[in-house]
């Protein structure tokens, strides 16, 4: 089959173009060429169960290559020529390939082929655009996020009997914060094409008052990236001060306005690498199926900070320590309900704390870290004199550990519970001096939390009129007292390195555990690349 396309069509428009005058070259079939049809169609089908099971119960009609099928296919098709817009793996449904499948089509058997690789890629676009393209906990063992996938059967019966634009629209995220990353990658793509930022800036760090060809560089980048107005000035004057305080905020950094070491590594950092990670981002955002409405926690573990959202507005906001960057101890990515908080906790130290850490302590001195309770099976205070540590291996040791409420416990006064199986939690601490860090990675995975006081009468506000008085008299008790919630409250621990702020303007954090890396390269081997920049 050949077709004559004008020379200017676009390239959007050439596969639309060549999908309808197809419809007239599939007309009528006699019964062999039925016959052949069904039969290419169930063998190619064959490989994968759902198709062919779709297939089967609708007596192998077609979705896409019949004469009646044609606004579906001219749907599709343009649908997925946006692929790359959406930063996803163009080859997993490229409708340059598949346009040129149907028009190189000749006989019914490879009408039958294509019929099936136009569903397949219906359904990989489907799958992919509403719940990701990666499945991340195989990824990284830490995302352990629940990735709700629509069901085949679901998504043929919508493009079979739904108008086709209608259906492909309502697979597409819905989230602000998902338009907004979009917007974003497109702008970006497009200062990289404009040549990007500029020359990277050859200086450790820059203050007030310097001068010189570093200056002149900070100044340019803060120009290209819309920081500071243009300017011929060359000295490192208020205007630069503030301009460069508006990127330390936006990017969580102390914002002092002197361009110090770690604030030109960020400056450094070329709109490529950005880009990657909102293209991650983005992947991210379409795992994130909940309500954004509800009021909800909203932990960002590269932001090192948690906040309760109510209608997409911040209601209250706070530092936080998360784990430290080694295995084991960062901070997992999933979401739970906070059920309570207990006011005055004990602590019950993990195992994996009492067999690493405490008991090769014990061993060389029974007497160490005696603020801790060694604890036997019937729940009883063990006399240090009475256990022979040495007898024991990490793997051996009978015993659990606790530290019973105090000023100097682990989880300081408070601790809020969304149980779950990563035994994480939000919780109070001794440790002040860790909030005034920039990077503040440094718990065994859970989440400390800078304003814990002001965090529980926030949450007991909405449950009671005296929320501070009756958490006062709890904790004056200094007996270990749960409160149990109301209304229970979704909890989001999530890992955004690209995020638009409440005004819709992107901002930017380090990737410190390294896992945006990692779904970036798992993207980039899917077939997902950085437009204009391909190697």
């Amino acid at each position: 089959m050949h077709f004559s396309v004008p020379h200017k069509l676009s390239r959007l428009s050439l596969l639309v173009t060549l999908s309808l005058v197809l419809a007239p070259a599939m007309g009528s079939m006699a019964k062999s060429e039925a016959t052949a049809f069904t039969q290419s169609l169930a063998a190619t089908a064959a490989s994968d169960a759902a198709i062919a099971e779709w297939y089967r119960t609708t007596n192998y009609e077609t979705l896409w290559t019949g004469p009646e099928d044609a606004a579906r296919r001219a749907a599709l098709l343009a649908a997925i020529a946006t692929a790359g817009d959406h930063g996803l793996p163009v080859p997993r449904y490229d409708a340059t390939a598949l346009t040129v499948a149907l028009q190189s089509a000749e006989t019914e058997g490879d009408r039958g082929r294509v019929e099936v690789e136009m569903t397949r890629a219906y359904l990989a676009w489907a799958q992919d655009l509403t719940a990701g393209a990666l499945e991340p906990q195989k990824i990284d063992a830490g995302i352990v996020r629940e990735i709700n996938r629509i069901e085949p059967k679901v998504l043929l019966a919508r493009i079979a009997n739904g108008e086709p634009e209608a259906v492909l629209a309502w697979l597409l995220p819905k989230s602000l914060q998902y338009v907004q990353l979009m917007k974003a990658k497109l702008g970006i793509e497009a200062q990289i094409a404009a040549g990007g930022w500029g020359s990277a800036i050859q200086a450790v760090a820059l203050k007030p008052g310097d001068t010189g060809p570093a200056v002149i560089a900070l100044r340019d980048r803060l120009v290209r990236m819309g920081y500071l107005a243009p300017s011929a000035v060359a000295s490192y004057d208020r205007a630069m001060q503030a301009a460069v305080t508006a990127f330390q905020l936006n990017h969580g950094l102390t914002a002092d306005g002197a361009a110090g070491e770690g604030t030109v590594a960020e400056l450094n950092v070329g709109p490529e690498e950005r880009l990657k990670s909102v293209i991650v981002a983005m992947e991210r955002e379409r795992w994130m199926h909940f309500d954004r409405e509800v009021k909800h926690v909203w932990v960002n573990l590269p932001d090192f900070r948690a906040k309760i959202i109510e209608d997409g507005k911040t209601v209250f906001e706070t530092r936080v320590v998360i784990g430290k960057n080694v295995p084991d101890q960062r901070s997992p990515e999933f979401s739970d309900e906070m059920e309570h908080m207990v006011i005055n906790p004990s602590w019950g130290v993990p195992r994996s704390i009492i067999v690493k850490e405490y008991l090769p302590l014990l061993q060389r001195n029974p007497n160490a870290v005696s603020h801790i309770q060694v604890i036997d099976g019937r729940g009883r205070v063990v006399p240090r004199g009475s256990v022979n540590f040495g007898a024991y291996s990490a793997r051996s040791f009978p015993f659990s550990m606790r530290q019973p409420p105090s000023d100097g416990n682990a989880l300081g006064k408070v601790k809020f519970m969304f149980p779950n199986v990563h035994n994480i939690y939000l919780h109070d601490t001794p440790s002040k001096s860790l909030f005034d860090k920039e990077v503040r990675a440094y718990s065994h995975g859970c989440i400390r939390v800078a304003d814990p006081f002001a965090l529980a009468h926030e949450l007991l506000s909405w449950q009671t009129d005296n929320a501070e008085a009756e958490f006062e008299a709890a904790l004056k008790t200094g007996k270990e007292t749960t409160v149990k919630l109301k209304q229970h409250l979704p909890v989001h621990l999530v890992y955004f390195t690209a995020y638009p702020d409440a005004k819709g303007r992107m901002t930017y954090r380090r990737d410190v555990y390294g896992r945006d890396a990692v779904l970036w390269g798992a993207l980039s081997e899917a077939g997902v690349e950085l437009a204009g920049v391909q190697g």
